[in-house]
């Protein structure tokens, strides 16, 4: 599966971004997807999930009630909705694949990772 992720740019505090990512290859309904980020000197963090339905979400508890992450399986993409953007959002956000399980929140479990795109929010 390969991944692009686009989307990312600089905004103020209380802004709305999406982010998309599309992905070719493998069957993109049989993928479950996950959007994680990683801000400078800090670990890659896990922000949204979707199962390969689309019918079950996670989210992490800082982005809960602001990110939706949805897919378009007729687009092969994956999309998080970010709102009310804030500073400690800024990170390089990045999409990633997993092929067996039905809905992953932890980086390691997943199989394919798309390159990175910039969020910056500032304040």
């Amino acid at each position: 599966v390969q991944l692009q992720a686009s989307g990312g740019g600089l905004v103020q505090a209380g802004a709305s971004l999406r982010l998309a990512c599309a992905a070719s290859g493998r069957a993109f309904d049989n993928n479950a997807m996950g959007w994680f980020r990683q801000a400078p000197g800090k670990e890659r963090e896990f922000v949204a999930a979707i199962s390969r339905s689309g019918g079950h979400t996670a989210y992490a508890d800082s982005v809960k009630g602001r990110f939706t992450i949805s897919r378009d399986s007729a687009k092969n993409t994956v999309y998080l909705q970010m709102n009310n953007l804030k500073p400690e959002d800024t990170a390089v956000h990045y999409c990633a694949a997993e092929r067996t399980l039905p809905l992953v929140t932890r980086l390691a479990e997943y199989d394919y990772w798309g390159r990175g795109t910039q969020v910056t929010v500032s304040s």
